[in-house]
């Protein structure tokens, strides 16, 4: 392993030409082994919970997120019938009449649940993301309400906190990570996906913003201004006009005017917060992952590997698109995308209008594979992060760093999944399904090398 710092000796005789300069930080640089060294994935089972038939708490539908609190209490948001099916168009990421979040003990054993539907404070009309302070505070982002509920580690509602202007539906953000200093998520586009473009034209970068939720309004900060591809307009064909619910008239083209669309293969964002508040992300095609201050966003350390991506070939684009005709012929025989668009307050909150084709542009191709797919940070600060596969869009080995740029080492692919969440002494729950499609999640501790 070596280290790098890079100097800001060649800025000096600029910098003094400038009234009241300030020096810049130095940024470290640390380059690991580009050779693998194996773990094992012989993780020890505490339990597993979900059941086909047996008692009303564990029986899941869709669990759309898991996490730890401080005293290993493992909290499972079971969303009924959330990312579902309705009339053969997918609502994604938004949780049902039926969702719920179930609390267990760090033996398995049902503490409580709590969490019913209703447009009442502290009830769920729409519920898309969450997290679970270390505190066992949890806090929903509730699109139905525009408004972030807070509820207590008993799982009583304690406030609403006002969306702000922008993003989502009401200013509302789907993935949340938890600060753990508290009071606070972070928010981003995690992965890839269509980017809005908002009145000061097209986006310029990928923030990551920290959601400050200790007052009746949500606090905005932009603490990571990640590179964003070059993207085009989405040249969308539009079938016309359409009513939403919400006492105004408008079009569809007014709905959907300005978005962006990704090239395929697009490097994704991917992010973890650290212990501290700080943030790891990457946003490359390389093998590159940055580390941030926890006040302020400052990269200080960028942790890298000699892992370099693939370039996309005339064959890989092909195959792609070929796989994606055979997709469209299997589902709407045609060479459109059916969608609904959900109104996320006023007279009929959550209402979705029918079904309608949109007909998606001709994609772009971005030049090369990235090397990374996912990435999650450990309760005490280790790093996980998924490398690709062999085929462009599979899954690979996993590696391990800490965020001071120590390698740990790699379990080689399909000797485990990423978890799905990680908490105190070293557990972590991974959501599976068993052969009957029935949802389970299963809690292992993992080896302290790897925390």
């Amino acid at each position: 392993m070596t280290v790098k710092t890079l100097s800001t000796a060649a800025l000096v005789l600029f910098a003094t030409a400038l009234p009241a300069a300030q020096s810049l930080p130095a940024q470290e640089v640390i380059d690991l082994t580009g050779r693998d060294q194996r773990l094992d994935a012989d993780f020890e089972e505490v339990f597993r919970i979900g059941v086909l038939e047996g008692e009303d708490w564990e029986m899941f539908g869709t669990v759309m997120h898991v996490e730890f609190d401080e005293n290993g209490n493992l909290y499972v948001v079971d969303g009924g019938g959330g990312m579902s099916l309705r009339d053969g168009a997918r609502v994604l990421g938004l949780g049902s009449g039926g969702t719920r979040v179930l609390v267990f003990d760090a033996s398995g054993s049902f503490l409580r649940e709590f969490g019913t539907s209703g447009e009442g404070p502290g009830e769920f009309n729409m519920p898309a993301g969450f997290a679970i302070m270390r505190d066992g505070t949890t806090i929903v982002s509730d699109f139905g309400h525009r408004a972030y509920q807070v509820f207590d580690a008993n799982g009583n509602f304690v406030r609403m906190v006002q969306g702000s202007e922008g993003g989502g539906p009401g200013g509302m953000a789907r993935d949340l990570l938890a600060d753990p200093r508290g009071n606070a998520a972070f928010t981003g586009s995690f992965g890839r996906g269509v980017a809005m473009i908002g009145d000061a034209g097209p986006p310029t970068s990928r923030p990551i913003t920290r959601l400050g939720l200790a007052g009746e309004e949500v606090q905005t900060d932009t603490v990571v201004e990640a590179w964003l591809p070059a993207r085009a307009e989405a040249d969308l064909k539009l079938p016309g006009d359409i009513s939403i619910p919400t006492g105004d008239r408008v079009t569809l083209a007014n709905a959907l005017s300005g978005l962006s669309q990704p090239s395929i293969f697009e490097p994704p964002l991917l992010a973890g917060v650290l212990p501290n508040g700080g943030i790891v992300y990457s946003d490359s095609s390389g093998y590159a992952l940055k580390v941030t201050r926890p006040d302020g966003g400052e990269v200080t350390r960028i942790i890298r590997r000699p892992i370099q991506p693939e370039p996309v070939t005339p064959r890989i684009e092909k195959k792609h698109r070929e796989k994606q005709e055979a997709a469209l012929r299997e589902g709407s025989g045609s060479g459109s995308m059916p969608i609904r668009l959900f109104t996320p307050g006023g007279r009929n909150p959550g209402a979705l209008t029918p079904t309608m084709p949109l007909d998606m542009p001709e994609p772009t191709y971005y030049p090369e594979l990235s090397v990374l797919r996912d990435l999650s940070t450990t309760w005490y600060g280790s790093i996980w992060v998924r490398r690709r596969g062999d085929e462009p869009e599979s899954d690979g080995s996993i590696d391990v760093v800490t965020s001071d740029g120590r390698y740990v080492g790699t379990f080689p692919k399909d000797s485990t999944e990423m978890p799905d969440a990680f908490g105190p002494d070293g557990v972590a729950a991974f959501i599976e399904l068993d052969e009957l499609e029935v949802a389970k999640v299963v809690v292992r501790r993992l080896p302290a090398a790897v925390r």
